[in-house]
């Protein structure tokens, strides 16, 4: 499988920070923690760049839109509702 990226689709920690109107080190805590969008570790090591993909970070966030707080608290609540989108992995 042969998958290319527009460069400039790639966003860093504190270019995405910035989309998300919050702080870089957020960004940080939420990869420790598995929530946010997905990101891309560009290497093995752990000083490797870490990288968003404009898209992941657009529809991570179109997921995090609720029509009243019942029904985010309903969501929050669930936990057929994933806060990280796993390439290749079906949500529920």
């Amino acid at each position: 499988m042969n998958t290319s990226v527009d460069l400039n689709d790639l966003l860093d920690n504190e270019q995405t920070a910035a989309l998300l109107g919050i702080k870089p080190n957020t960004l940080e805590i939420w990869r420790t923690k598995g929530r946010g969008p997905a990101f891309l570790k560009l290497g093995d090591a752990p000083q490797a760049p870490v990288r968003y993909l404009r898209s992941e970070v657009m529809g991570w966030l179109a997921g995090r839109s609720f029509p009243s707080t019942s029904a985010y608290t309903a969501a929050v609540r669930s936990p057929a509702r994933p806060m990280v989108s796993q390439p290749g992995r079906a949500s529920a």
